[in-house]
């Protein structure tokens, strides 16, 4: 059985769901203890135009500092930006800073084509950074580490997705929530999803179900 709300369902939440859309993200925001370094970066070496900046004084609670908010073009209307804390200093915890799962938070550009995409690597590498090019299913990207030890990822799609990808997605992520539901934890094996999701795409299959539905 499906463990995700169903798309037609005819509940509140459902419906105010089916009527509401997103257009896009507006924007993404990071905090900087680097300002100059990030000013640099991402309008010298990225080519972002500086669109906005707000100077807060006195904003949040009494114990919050004061600062600086600002903000790049980033493409199509979106833009990226920074928290300048004033009188703060960034947090001691290298474990936080310097592990995977801070590095997974990232930003990621479109390009339209490979070519395009060589051509951004090259222009960082021109500016001394070092850069790693992956690619990953439906993605070839390059990855650069901002002032900041940000991720910065730059794309292109090389095929464009349909509804197979998404039947699939959505098996795959019902296969793990039940695994949690079963188990009462998070999911430690990648093979059990696998083993989960085949046993729902048998159930879907026998009853001529559409696993998207």
């Amino acid at each position: 059985m499906s463990t995700l709300a169903n798309p037609k369902d005819s509940t509140p939440s459902a419906q105010t769901a089916s009527i509401l859309a997103l257009e896009g993200v507006h924007h993404t925001a990071r905090p900087t203890w680097k300002l100059a370094e990030t000013v640099h970066f991402y309008r010298d070496v990225m080519g972002l135009k500086i669109c906005h900046a707000i100077t807060a004084k006195g904003w949040g609670p009494e114990d919050h500092p004061d600062f600086l908010h600002f903000f790049f073009e980033s493409g199509n209307g979106s833009t990226i930006a920074f928290f300048y804390y004033l009188g703060s200093e960034r947090p001691a915890d290298s474990v936080t800073w310097d592990h995977w799962l801070y590095r997974s938070v990232h930003t990621a550009w479109r390009v339209l084509d490979r070519r395009t995409l060589m051509e951004w690597k090259e222009r960082l590498e021109s500016f001394g950074y070092k850069v790693m090019v992956v690619r990953h299913e439906i993605l070839e990207s390059i990855y650069v580490t901002d002032p900041n030890d940000y991720m910065i990822e730059i794309s292109w799609q090389m095929r464009s997705l349909g509804r197979n990808d998404a039947v699939d997605a959505t098996l795959t992520l019902e296969a793990a929530i039940d695994i949690e539901k079963e188990t009462s934890r998070p999911v430690q094996v990648i093979d059990d999803i696998w083993r989960a999701k085949s046993r729902l795409v048998e159930q879907h299959a026998a009853a001529g179900a559409d696993p998207d539905a």
